[in-house]
């Protein structure tokens, strides 16, 4: 099962590309929310590294579609099914056998959570329970990594960074389905995921928890980015609310590459990395809503934002501050964020730029920008311990 050395000796992460495509080549990878945004990026990537990716979701959430213009449907073997359906999902477990598992399946908006709360609350944690058990059930080896949120901790509006012994919870609907779904992975992991459990499991499990991720190919409603994209094509106000509020922002494939390494060092020592993982940026990119708005408009090259929190009908509660430590992963696994806030901001409206002026490129662009991330890993994983220091806990007794 591995050794418990130190494990940044055995974590160096030079040669990204190539240790990536050592784990994931000829692999099949089974990944549910496929079609979303995160999703899609998931796909592509693996697809890229040569594995045999097995998705299973819903039709894609939204028009225009990330999945859709990036050719995936074609490329993958692409299943449409819900994760409400166990026996649709323990069928296809079954079938496929897969070697890695990437469960981000998910109702994954807070404000949809106050309009639809059981749908919120089923898939969520369900969904979750639906995965694990199916794993269980067919008793399965594989590793598996589920994706849930920097929204699972119960939100104390401190300005310090949660960290991921702290406590679960959640004020609106969303937030509690994810601090939820962590308490049933957490369950599993010691009820049926480890060697002195009842029936004991070979399945290497352990949960993912990110901040606000931007990106192109999101195109969903009620969030910051997208929002601001379609205003700034029309020539209009971006209307903003709560943009003194501030959170997590990080670029996409930065917590992908997180789960991505993540699933390679559980696979190797699954007693030393099955448990809870925080994927957030630095602590310059945790920035208030205004200012992201105000980076977005200035890359893009003309518009303006304005405060319509006073004229929201439908206003609801949201965090006013958010923050993730991130000491853990950059320790235990070596993983640091790549991206500032400025790159992020740039990366993300350069998609958008690109798809609105040839979207047959979508997926050719994407593609690019994962390799250029690659890329940009190889040079900044070449000396881990000095960049620990970045990452420290803050005393909050």
């Amino acid at each position: 099962m591995g050794n418990r050395e130190c494990p940044l000796e055995s974590v160096e992460m030079t040669g990204v590309r190539e240790k990536l495509s050592g784990s994931y080549q000829d692999r099949t990878v089974l990944i549910t929310g496929h079609t979303g945004f995160k999703g899609t990026w998931l796909s592509l990537w693996l697809e890229s590294l040569g594995a045999r990716v097995v998705g299973f979701s819903l039709d894609p959430p939204t028009r225009p579609s990330f999945f859709t213009c990036s050719g995936l449907s074609g490329r993958i073997t692409d299943i449409r099914g819900n994760v409400l359906d166990y026996r649709h999902l323990e069928e296809t477990v079954d079938k496929y056998r897969p070697d890695y598992i990437f469960h981000l399946a998910a109702q994954p908006l807070v404000r949809h959570s106050y309009l639809d709360p059981s749908a919120t609350f089923a898939t969520n944690i369900m969904g979750t329970v639906n995965i694990l058990e199916a794993v269980r059930v067919i008793r399965h080896s594989a590793t598996c990594v589920c994706i849930t949120s920097d929204k699972c901790y119960e939100n104390r509006e401190w300005d310090y960074a949660y960290r991921e012994n702290d406590r679960m919870g959640g004020y609106d609907p969303y937030s509690a389905s994810k601090g939820a779904a962590e308490i049933v992975i957490s369950s599993y992991r010691k009820s049926f995921f480890n060697s002195d459990s009842m029936g004991g499991s070979s399945c290497a499990l352990a949960s993912a928890r990110a901040g606000n991720i931007i990106g192109g190919g999101d195109w969903a409603e009620d969030r910051l980015v997208p929002d601001c994209i379609r205003s700034l094509a029309r020539g209009e106000p971006v209307k903003i609310r709560s943009p003194g509020a501030v959170r997590p922002w990080q670029y996409v494939l930065d917590p992908l590459f997180g789960y991505l390494w993540l699933a390679t060092r559980l696979n190797k020592e699954p007693e030393v990395y099955a448990e809870a993982w925080n994927f957030g940026p630095g602590y310059a990119n945790t920035v208030d809503v205004g200012t992201l708005c105000t980076l977005i408009i200035g890359e893009w090259g003309s518009g303006a934002w304005e405060d319509v929190s006073g004229e929201d009908p439908g206003k609801v509660h949201e965090a006013g501050t958010l923050k993730l430590d991130i000491t853990k992963s950059g320790t235990k696994l070596g993983w640091r964020p790549q991206v500032s806030i400025g790159e992020a901001v740039r990366k993300t409206v350069a998609w958008y730029k690109q798809f609105k002026d040839t979207p047959d490129q979508c997926r050719a662009f994407s593609l690019i920008q994962i390799e250029d991330y690659m890329k940009q890993a190889d040079s900044g994983y070449r000396d881990i311990p000095q960049i620990i220091p970045e990452f420290r806990h803050y005393d909050r007794t």
